[in-house]
């Protein structure tokens, strides 16, 4: 399916940034809060509305997307797949991190199962959009099918079209996935063409011999796959997880309907750089959240030329780091919208920003 992905206009770059140093403050003073102000305004100006001037988070809702890797049974992780089910029934309970910074920072958060081992059963509060029950394992045979690919965009699609029309205009995703930092990894080598040794980390906190095996499954699958690396939904087919598929898909989807994506760590950028792959216009719809733990991450962002919000060593996953961005993205919005210019506050404008320039 295709992604029909409004181009964000720059015709608002001059006027967005005269009101950014208009403020009452010294030009640039509030760092990366401006750049993220002229994200939020660069895309609601240009895609909302045109006669909007202020900035609006509304419904700040973040999905967690969870599947199964059959490459977790090569030996990659510490954790066996059961604990994948056993972690979707906590987020559901209201047991784990990201439900507590969901609760405390005001996001609705939803659990999506995409295909794990073991379903919950009557388990309230967990969207069921399988596609299978695990992936095959990567370094053996292709992880899933192209047209499980297409049913989990359909599928994520269709779940994004859902919460924003019930005023939702910001979104983030998680993940859980015993295995899935081998998958992100493997997708990290094959869209940079870097080695496997580059993009291969700790995951959970796995020992070195651990994190040799990871790298030679890695090496394994590009071999096994090289010749079905040609696009980023074959990229998807072989090297992908469930979850992957979907938030891949989705933040495509979130971008089509104009809403602002929150892009998590190592597993989402991975899901990023597919969606940007296959629709480049996507990418001026996200806000980076945070550069994680996980060694390959940075060079990730580094690969995109984008400077995350938050740098606070997480590598938990879940969307932990983009639920702890939502204050600073609310912040830079409402400094946009409220924070006086040197002429409203009667304040000597020393910067010599706005000389010449028209007023807010």
């Amino acid at each position: 399916m295709n992604f029909a992905i409004k181009k964000v206009t720059d015709v608002f770059n001059q006027q967005i940034q005269s009101t950014i140093d208009g403020k009452t403050k010294p030009l640039g003073a509030l760092g990366q809060l401006e750049d993220t102000a002229k994200i939020i305004a660069a895309v609601q100006l240009s895609t909302v509305n045109t006669d909007q001037q202020s900035l609006s988070i509304k419904h700040p809702s973040l999905f967690i997307f969870a599947g199964d890797h059959g490459v977790a049974a090569q030996g990659v992780s510490i954790a066996p797949s059961e604990v994948t089910s056993q972690m979707v029934a906590n987020f559901a309970s209201g047991g784990a991190a990201i439900n507590v910074f969901c609760k405390q920072l005001g996001w609705q958060l939803s659990v999506v199962d995409t295909g794990i081992l073991s379903p919950i059963d009557n388990c309230s509060g967990v969207i069921n959009q399988r596609l299978g029950n695990i992936t095959a394992p990567l370094n053996i045979a292709s992880a899933m099918s192209l047209a499980q690919v297409e049913l989990g965009f359909e599928k994520a699609t269709a779940l994004v079209k859902s919460v924003h029309e019930k005023g939702c205009n910001l979104i983030a995703f998680g993940e859980m996935g015993i295995g899935n930092t081998t998958s992100a990894a493997a997708i990290m080598a094959a869209v940079m063409a870097i080695p496997a040794s580059e993009c291969v980390g700790r995951g959970t906190g796995v020992s070195d011999e651990i994190v040799k095996i990871k790298q030679q499954v890695i090496e394994q699958a590009l071999v096994l796959h090289q010749g079905n690396l040609n696009s980023p939904k074959e990229i998807l087919a072989s090297l992908g997880g469930f979850e992957i598929v979907q938030i891949t898909a989705a933040m495509l989807a979130a971008a089509e309907q104009e809403m602002l994506v929150v892009v998590d760590g190592f597993i989402c950028t991975a899901a990023a750089m597919l969606a940007i792959s296959i629709n480049k216009n996507v990418k001026n719809y996200m806000i980076f959240a945070h550069c994680s733990g996980e060694q390959g991450h940075q060079k990730m962002l580094s690969h995109l030329q984008v400077k995350p919000l938050l740098n606070l060593g997480l590598r938990l996953g879940e969307g932990t780091g983009a639920a702890l961005a939502l204050p600073l993205i609310q912040a830079a919005a409402a400094f946009y919208n409220d924070m006086a210019s040197f002429t409203q506050a009667q304040v000597t404008d020393v910067t010599g920003a706005n000389t010449n320039k028209a007023e807010d």
